[in-house]
């Protein structure tokens, strides 16, 4: 599958089908004033990349068994991203040390931490460990394993076992999916067994995921967001979520648009 670069009005469909569950053509071409053939051309972008799954007469979700394939998950949100990075990598002091997990937003965050001097970076993402490592002021421990050939991810009873050697200051950790409780869902539950150590062996763990995670189905649940001490996002979370953030005593940092 090769990388998918959407438009505005995609983006929002998206957001819609996972908010509403199921929309018609007719609906959506309704909600966006175009004309029914302009939809279908869109729903064809958004089935094509993995984002959506076509029915007769509209679209749903994809499966809440499976994720979308790495190079899709690259092209998503890449502006937002960048902006959560940029300003997580802010509340990363030099001479930290850190586990980073899976994700291509994660990878965002280890590009944008490679200005900073002295870190120690413990990673079971092999794309963060070959980044990383071109700083010749930082360490890097990679988590041994079973590499995954979709993402270069490694997990396994073996990166548990490394991941709980340490105590680092902070844990960095992307997520697939958060309900509107406050529930954290993934769909690997090995990768959430991956995270869940990383969480315990972390002073101050950093939650990096966009406002698309919101809502979204995922099989496996990883654990309350009272474990994250501070999400970093590129939209203020709505108001069903924000009662469980006050509660939880998670911050949240929004990065500003541009």
């Amino acid at each position: 599958m090769t990388d998918t670069m959407l438009n505005r009005r995609q983006e929002e469909i998206v957001a819609l089908v996972r908010r509403e569950g199921f929309l018609t053509v007719e609906i959506l071409a309704e909600r966006f004033d175009v004309t029914p053939q302009t939809i279908r051309r869109d729903l064809g972008v958004l089935c094509d990349a993995g984002l959506l799954r076509r029915y007769h007469g509209g679209v749903s979700l994809p499966s809440s068994v499976e994720n979308l394939a790495y190079t899709a998950r690259q092209g998503l949100q890449q502006a937002e991203k960048q902006r959560i990075a940029h300003l997580l990598a802010r509340h990363v002091p030099d001479q930290a040390s850190l586990f980073i997990n899976l994700g291509t937003t994660n990878e965002d965050v280890a590009r944008a931490l490679m200005q900073h001097t002295g870190l120690r970076v413990i990673t079971n993402n092999l794309n963060v460990a070959i980044m990383m490592s071109d700083n010749p002021t930082f360490e890097v421990i990679v988590a041994g394993g079973v590499v995954r050939g979709r993402d270069h991810g490694v997990t396994g009873e073996a990166t548990i076992e490394l991941i709980r050697q340490f105590k680092v200051d902070f844990g960095i950790i992307g997520i697939s999916g958060i309900d509107m409780d406050g529930t954290l869902l993934d769909f690997d539950y090995r990768e959430v067994r991956v995270t869940q150590a990383i969480i315990e062996h972390s002073r101050q763990v950093y939650l990096a995921a966009d406002h698309s995670k919101l809502g979204r189905n995922a099989l496996v649940r990883l654990g309350p967001i009272s474990r994250v001490n501070a999400w970093f996002t590129d939209r203020e979370p709505p108001v069903d979520l924000q009662e469980a953030l006050s509660q939880a005593g998670t911050s949240v940092h929004v990065a500003p648009a541009p």
